[in-house]
């Protein structure tokens, strides 16, 4: 849902509107190709005085990540390159490019202070080299031609250091093929024997439906379409004469990948907050531009214009750029909180992806196409290899995925709250820990949290022992410890869904389940009993009922940055202390984010709380068995034991 009702941040960002008091990049309209390049300048225009002496890096900020802030400064010297290299192939200028030119020559030549270095083995530097490898694949006439013989001796030493080191496995190994697509492109001697290594190995990511996990056994997240697909597609078009095969079966996934990531789209252009590196922001419809700059077969041109401009109009209706004009770290607001660790001041203009439209001329039938809405989508969408489950309510445009959960973890920042929480939402989110102490701290939106007795530290999901769906439920094995098991089932629906715990504790235990997190900043409707909690605010309803098991609802405040899409926000939550034992728990889940009207909204809420949401997800909690009918007809029955 569109997160509209903040006051945007002034900045530097075009000529704005005095009438509206708006930016020029909030007033773009963002229809036409010429937009399009309004919008790249209107981004990177604050950007020019803040390159090094040299011209080398970019010097955004100081925060820091996880390497040094000489190489935050490359890095953003390099994600600029991203939107610049497909202005200059479609035949555009950019007066910031003799800047970037500069920067080339400084930072590649080991003789002068600014030079990039010697890379080590999975250094950020060789993550920044892929943009390289597809300026010299598609642009070669603005980057490699205007340097002189030295400079491009100087250019290919410094890039030819990737086939010397090692990347992650992951989505990773296609940085090293598109730099050697460069040099070959370029008339360069290049690896071929690691290119083609490379290119094989990622098969082994492959999952089917289009999908890509990101390493073999990670998560499907958007490094599938912004980072594999997204590469595999400029390989496609610039290997298509060279390697016609590969270059059709990467048509042909995206193809197929196209047709599930497409109900991940809300139809005011939000995408869903999903998984890590959300910080890219609009780089979440960057598949979309790469689809068209392959020429995929499959979606109407048009379809796929649409949910690119939406997404970017989306984006730019939030607060995301500081005073000055500057992306800032977070998502629909700046915000340390969520980031990775990976996350330096430049990192988000990883972003600029989603311009690769611009490498489409502007006689290309892409512009002449007009933009066209979503095309109509099932209600309830089952996507086995991300362990999710879509849910679309057409009435209030929210879009929901539910999770069952994966069976392996990683060590990157937040990752039960960007992975495990049981549904994630365009309209409302989902919220990362602040600390380890408590609910508030802890802001566990769409979460079972459990602690052990007294200490008030929770632990919630993190790694599946079992996860498995069928139609709309969705269930799940996990162990917080080694003497607790939670057997999870979710019955997936808006704007009510289920969620049953079965508990098998050896310890006493306190327990805590999270519905959505709703944004507030004035205004505030309550409803609160002993087994149901409701909230409305201008940003929608969020409410929970407990069926079985709980003793307590309340109202929790969370710590203040949590949510990603609002800095402040109130958290429906039922409680209750367990002693060792096995014990059922059941609880209904509410989430609107349509406007609520706040006249008469306790009365309003009072009344949605009334509603029967078991019956309605085809439910039924009787004697010793849960029946569930699911969305396919099939009945699902859980014995309470």
């Amino acid at each position: 849902m569109t997160n509209d009702k903040r006051t945007p941040v002034v900045g530097n960002l075009g000529t704005g509107d005095p009438a509206t008091g708006k930016l020029g990049i909030q007033s773009n309209p963002l229809k036409t190709r010429d937009d399009l390049l309004a919008a790249l300048e209107q981004l990177t225009e604050p950007l020019r005085p803040l390159y090094s002496r040299g011209s080398a890096r970019l010097e955004i900020g100081i925060t820091g990540a996880s390497y040094p802030s000489a190489t935050a400064g490359m890095e953003g010297f390099s994600r600029v390159l991203w939107g610049l290299i497909p202005l200059l192939a479609g035949g555009g200028n950019s007066e910031l490019w003799a800047t970037v030119l500069e920067g080339i020559r400084h930072g590649t030549d080991p003789a002068h202070e600014e030079y990039w270095g010697d890379v080590r083995d999975y250094d950020q530097r060789l993550v920044e080299m892929a943009a390289f490898g597809f300026a010299l694949a598609a642009a070669p006439e603005h980057l490699w031609s205007p340097l002189a013989p030295q400079e491009q001796e100087h250019l290919y030493s410094w890039l030819n250091q990737i086939n010397s080191r090692p990347c992650y496995d992951c989505n990773w190994l296609f940085f090293n093929v598109l730099v050697n697509v460069g040099f070959r492109t370029v008339g360069r001697p290049y690896d071929a024997i690691q290119l083609e290594r490379n290119l094989e190995r990622m098969d082994a990511f492959y999952l089917g439906e289009g999908w890509y996990s990101d390493g073999v056994g990670g998560h499907c997240d958007y490094y599938g379409p912004f980072a594999i697909h997204y590469y595999s597609l400029l390989y496609a078009k610039l290997m298509e004469r060279e390697d016609p095969e590969r270059s059709r079966l990467f048509k042909e996934r995206a193809r197929l990948f196209a047709v599930e990531f497409i109900v991940w789209f809300a139809p005011d252009g939000a995408a869903l907050p999903y998984g890590r590196s959300l910080a890219y922001r609009f780089a979440q419809s960057a598949f979309w531009s790469a689809l068209a700059y392959a020429e995929v077969e499959g979606f109407p041109a048009g379809v796929v214009k649409g949910i690119v401009l939406r997404n970017l109009r989306w984006w730019f209706r939030q607060p995301i750029f500081d005073a000055a004009g500057v992306l800032t770290i977070g998502y629909t607001y700046p915000n340390l909180v969520m980031a990775e660790n990976y996350n330096a001041p430049g990192s988000p203009y990883w972003a600029l992806k989603t311009f690769l439209p611009l490498a489409l001329g502007a006689e290309h039938p892409f512009w002449r196409e007009p933009e066209l809405p979503l095309p109509e989508l099932p209600a309830v969408t089952v996507q086995h290899p991300p362990h999710l489950v879509l849910v679309r309510e057409p009435a209030s445009g929210h879009v929901a995925a539910f999770n069952s959960g994966h069976l392996s973890t990683n060590e990157h920042t937040h990752t039960s709250a960007k992975y495990e929480k049981f549904v994630y939402s365009t309209g409302f989110g989902f919220s990362v820990p602040r600390s380890e102490w408590g609910l508030s701290q802890g802001a566990y939106d769409s979460m079972l949290a459990l602690s052990e007795g007294g200490d008030n530290l929770y632990r919630v999901r993190r790694r599946n022992l079992e996860s498995e769906i069928t139609d709309n439920v969705l269930r799940s094995v996990w162990k917080p410890w080694a003497d607790v098991e939670v057997r999870t089932w979710v019955v997936a629906g808006l704007p009510w869904h289920i969620r049953i715990h079965r508990i098998e504790t050896g310890r006493a235990l306190d327990v805590a389940e999270g519905g959505f997190a709703l944004g507030q900043e004035t205004e505030l409707v309550q409803q609160l009993d002993e087994l149901e909690a409701a909230a409305a605010t201008p940003w929608g309803t969020s409410a929970i009922k407990g069926l079985m098991g709980y003793t307590k609802a309340q109202l929790i405040s969370p710590n203040a940055n949590t949510n990603l899409l609002h800095p402040r926000t109130v958290l429906p939550t039922l409680t209750a202390s367990l002693e060792p034992g096995v014990h059922w728990l059941a609880s209904a889940v509410y989430g609107d984010p349509s406007s609520a009207p706040l006249t008469d909204g306790a009365k309003e809420l009072g009344l949605m709380l009334e509603q029967t949401p078991e019956d309605l997800l085809q439910i039924k909690l009787a004697g010793e068995r849960i029946t569930v009918l699911t969305s396919g007809g099939t009945e699902l029955s859980i014995p309470v034991q």
